[in-house]
């Protein structure tokens, strides 16, 4: 049997037709599958590889580190530096209030670790969430997505969980002293990227404020630089109580973390102490990848260029079949008429060497998310392709 037949049979499958592309090698802005066809990669892993596949400063601090030492203990006991020099750069470059860093293994952990955190700090029960958000697919996670589809065939889900309408003022009549948090995307994603107005997210922060409840802001898909500022919540002029990334924070390993103050994040070490813990979150290896990320990143200058490449993409992606591009920074939809429609593009796309995807909960919209690192004749051939197979498809 081949990879292909094997991966069918004994790998566990997420939906009855993967995409199945066999690759064998990825670099840069391009993977290249088993025949040696190269892909370019218009979604970077769903926002994961920022600064591109195999990034050789990330590399060569993961074989550093496996030379060094890999796991060791559980979560939290030993001081391993590559775990404290992450931290102490993450939090450089966040506000005062966000000093204390638990890194998890992924994004979704983030969110199971901040929901036990809001209710053991105020010693509340009610979390507010919202329509079309996505939170992730454990069961605390799940709990929060903003999509009874989604959500139904996994009943019973965790008590006193309310989902109310994003970007919606009204909305905030909700919060009271009974909610212990209220979590929502900064930049909604697999709703097919939803930018609320700067005038909503503050009075949210201000309706937390004077609830005493925790505002929690999921970062996990729009943070580090994807939308042009290396945390969103700072193009609105506010500062959660717990911020979540995940995807790019490892730099292209599984990693994830909720950052707080240590007031806030102190509260799990007692009554129970170990109150949130896990054996593998905050790998030695894992967090050596996110620090080499996070500073070619910065260094690189990555960052600053994300607008004009993004208004690049915008002004290529003139067609009439388009309905709508919502973006912020290189986090972009691209609305069609349908998800058929929609599906025989990323299809063309695909054969042609072009991968893309669609959303979730917006199953008609073209995802355009790609490594900060491309180019901009890399964006005018990316754009050309999506138009070519847009003129197929109609015709």
């Amino acid at each position: 049997m081949n990879n292909r037949q094997l991966f069918l049979r004994h790998v566990a499958q997420t939906s009855d037709a993967p995409l199945a592309l066999e690759i064998t090698k990825a670099q840069g802005m391009y993977m290249w599958d088993a025949d040696g066809k190269r892909m370019m990669d218009l979604i970077a892993g769903i926002s994961v590889c920022n600064i591109g596949h195999c990034h050789p400063k990330v590399v060569k601090a993961i074989q550093e580190q496996a030379q060094s030492y890999m796991h060791l203990l559980v979560y939290g006991e030993l001081v391993q530096s590559p775990q404290v020099a992450f931290a102490s750069l993450l939090t450089q470059h966040l506000p005062a209030t966000l000093n204390s860093v638990y890194f998890t293994n992924s994004g979704a952990e983030a969110v199971e670790g901040a929901m036990k955190l809001a209710k053991r700090y105020t010693g509340r029960t009610g979390i507010i969430a919202f329509k079309n958000d996505y939170h992730g697919s454990t069961q605390g996670a799940l709990s929060l997505i903003g999509q009874e589809e989604w959500r139904n065939a996994y009943r019973p889900l965790l008590p006193d969980i309310q989902h109310l309408d994003y970007n919606d003022f009204s909305s905030l009549d909700y919060i009271t002293t009974h909610t212990a948090c209220v979590i929502a995307e900064t930049v909604q994603g697999e709703a097919g990227v939803r930018v609320p107005q700067q005038a909503w997210l503050q009075a949210l922060r201000g309706k937390c404020t004077q609830t005493g409840t925790l505002l929690v802001l999921d970062e996990i898909q729009c943070g580090l630089g994807r939308n042009g500022t290396l945390w969103a919540f700072e193009q609105f002029g506010i500062v959660p109580d717990i911020l979540l990334l995940g995807k790019a924070l490892g730099g292209g390993m599984p990693l994830g973390a909720f950052i707080a103050d240590k007031e806030i994040m102190w509260c799990l070490t007692n009554n129970p102490v170990l109150g949130h813990i896990t054996t593998f979150g905050g790998h030695p290896v894992s967090c050596a990848a996110g620090l080499a990320g996070m500073q070619a990143l910065l260094d690189e200058q990555l960052i600053p260029a994300v607008k004009a490449k993004e208004q690049l993409f915008r002004n290529c992606l003139q067609h009439p079949a388009i309905k709508e591009i919502r973006s912020l920074g290189l986090m972009m939809a691209v609305e069609l008429e349908s998800f058929p429609v929609n599906k025989q593009v990323i299809d063309y796309c695909i054969s042609r060497g072009l991968l893309t995807d669609w959303f979730l909960f917006s199953a008609e919209s073209l995802r355009i998310a790609p490594p900060l690192i491309i180019t901009e004749k890399e964006i005018k051939e990316a754009c050309g392709l999506i138009i070519e197979a847009l003129n197929k498809v109609k015709r």
